[in-house]
């Protein structure tokens, strides 16, 4: 089965690359492009109005959208900002006692990893870091890490993005998290359109962030945040726009909306979020959920990885996949493979027309709609010819 007539626009321009940074860059489809012209027409059209639309259409579609896929009870548990840094400084600015105890992992992505050691420079926050390794007891070393001492913040991914190992220990996080302390983050990044999510058991505990740049086939500037009600009320990194609508607070305070609307930033730019929309609405055209999107990758996966495992792909038979396919429980959408020459490999299929992604020892393979068993053959022909 193919599905690149959907992206017609983006494979046209660059016809002889191997994409395969799905998990990375995703390419975008055709529809993203409709929805980013239907941006500048309404934002001319309307001109001064134009907010009206976007807090009254684009934002609540976008809203909708979101707890559907995330099987959320109230689509106003979501708000939306340029980037997912954005949240974590005004998740943690709502700490008041410092320094912030905060219980997190060796495996998680930069904008949380850099962010929590300034942090501790800083003296604001002491960060306790779970090593991911070995991943087979990880989940039960973690919450009863998490178990066993107070921390104010509890952060974890549910996909990890260097290794595409997925967290299964969510549910007893959430069962820990209070108003008061602690609260809970997932990192969903590699999980948010990358694998079915159900979040509505934990959906009252727990805060979500994610975004549209991979798997949303979205691009930048779609940060998505999940607010649980009753936490962090009223954070202290604040934007304007969090003071419209309902609000509560002291009559002569800062007011905040009730809702997650309490995270809004500033003015933003609104053409992610008619992107997403527009990406959103062609897969429901189309009959594709999440569930069809990640069978079709998964069988991509299964094709490369039996390639590498019979020798078929070169030297990448000599490299340890870290995450591969077997059993049915969720996963990434990518084969992680470890070796001490994965700079060098990826170098050398960069220089082939073949793009991948690398992070430190791990090379990465990620896998989307907009390949086919034809792509992954011809991937597994230039492993062959230039990893020797």
């Amino acid at each position: 089965m193919t599905y690149k007539p959907l992206f017609s626009r983006a494979l046209s321009l660059a016809p002889e690359r191997l994409h395969f940074a799905a998990h990375s860059h995703h390419l975008w489809p055709d529809a993203s492009f409709d929805g980013q012209m239907r941006a500048w027409m309404e934002a001319n059209q309307h001109a001064d109005r134009k907010w009206d639309l976007i807090f009254g259409e684009a934002i609540p579609q976008a809203q909708a959208h979101v707890a559907r896929e995330l099987n959320l009870s109230d689509p106003e548990t979501v708000v939306f900002s340029p980037n997912t840094h954005d949240f974590l400084l005004r998740i943690f600015s709502g700490f008041e006692r410092r320094p912030v105890r905060i219980l997190s992992t060796d495996g998680e992505f930069h904008s949380f990893r850099r962010q929590a050691e300034r942090w501790e420079e800083a003296g604001l926050a002491s960060v306790h870091r779970v090593p991911l390794e070995p991943f087979d007891t990880f989940a039960q070393r973690f919450v009863s890490e998490a178990e066993a001492a107070q921390f104010d913040w509890i952060v974890v991914s549910q996909v990890f993005f260097k290794t595409g190992q997925a967290f299964d220990g969510l549910e007893a996080l959430a069962a820990l998290a209070r108003p008061e302390g602690p609260w809970v983050l997932v990192d969903g990044y590699h999980g948010f359109m990358a694998t079915p999510t159900d979040l509505s058991a934990v959906q009252d505990k727990v805060f979500y962030v994610t975004g549209g740049y991979k798997y949303a086939m979205t691009g930048e500037g779609a940060g998505i945040l999940h607010a649980p009600p009753g936490f962090c009320e009223r954070p202290v990194e604040t934007g304007w726009f969090a003071e419209f609508g309902n609000l509560m607070g002291p009559p002569d305070g800062v007011q905040y909306r009730a809702d997650a609307g309490r995270f809004w930033g500033a003015t933003f730019d609104s053409t992610p979020l008619y992107r997403f929309n527009a990406v959103r609405t062609m897969l429901d055209d189309q009959g594709l959920t999440t569930a069809a999107i990640s069978e079709h990758a998964l069988g991509l996966q299964r094709q490369f990885q039996e390639a590498v495992r019979a020798g078929s792909a070169g030297r990448l038979s000599q490299a340890r996949i870290v995450n591969p396919v077997e059993g049915d429980g969720p996963r990434a959408r990518f084969l992680a493979l470890r070796h001490p020459e994965a700079q060098t490999w990826r170098a050398a299929l960069l220089a082939a027309d073949v793009v991948t992604d690398v992070r430190d020892d791990t090379i990465r393979f990620g896998f989307g709609l907009y390949q086919d068993a034809d792509d992954v053959e011809r991937l597994i022909s230039v492993c062959a010819r230039v990893l020797v």
